[in-house]
C-alpha cells in the first residue's frame, strides 16, 4: 500500500510502515512544513492514504470537499509513537480493505468508517 504519513504523526511511524514493505512517503523527513492543502493534494494524486493525527484534514475533506484516495486519522489519548504504531498495526490487520477512498477516525477503542457516499459504519476496535 501507499501511505502518505503527516509530519505530526512523526518518522517512527513512516519508517515502521516501511518496514512492512509499503510505499511511504514522510512529510517529515522529505517536506517539512508542507501546508495542509498541499498534503491532501499531494496524498491524492499520488495515491496515497494520508496518515494523520491533524483534525483539520476532516474540515478540509467534508466541508471543503477536497478529494481523497483514503485518510486514517489517530485520535489518541496516549500520543506516543509506540501508541501510534500499536494502533496501526490493529487498523491494518483488520481493515486493510477497507483504507481506500474511506475517512477512518480511529482512537485506542473504537473506529469510525466514512465512506465515498458518507456511509457510516463504526463499532468496538479492541
Amino acid at each position: 500500500m501507499r501511505f502518505l504519513v503527516d509530519e505530526c504523526t512523526g518518522p517512527a511511524v513512516a519508517e515502521w510502515l516501511r518496514s512492512l514493505h509499503h510505499d511511504v512517503f514522510s512529510v517529515y523527513d522529505e517536506a517539512r512544513g508542507l501546508d495542509d492543502e498541499s498534503i491532501i493534494e499531494k496524498a491524492n494524486f499520488g495515491n496515497y492514504i494520508l496518515v494523520t493525527n491533524d483534525k483539520d484534514f476532516g474540515e478540509l475533506i467534508f466541508r471543503m470537499k477536497r478529494p481523497h484516495k483514503g485518510v486514517i486519522l489517530l485520535r489518541l489519548k496516549d500520543e506516543r509513537y509506540k501508541n501510534k504504531i500499536a494502533v496501526l498495526r490493529r487498523v491494518l490487520e483488520l481493515y486493510s480493505d477497507k483504507l481506500a477512498n474511506n475517512f477512518i477516525t480511529v482512537t485506542e477503542k473504537t473506529i469510525r468508517i466514512v465512506g465515498e457516499r458518507r456511509g457510516r459504519r463504526g463499532g468496538s476496535f479492541i
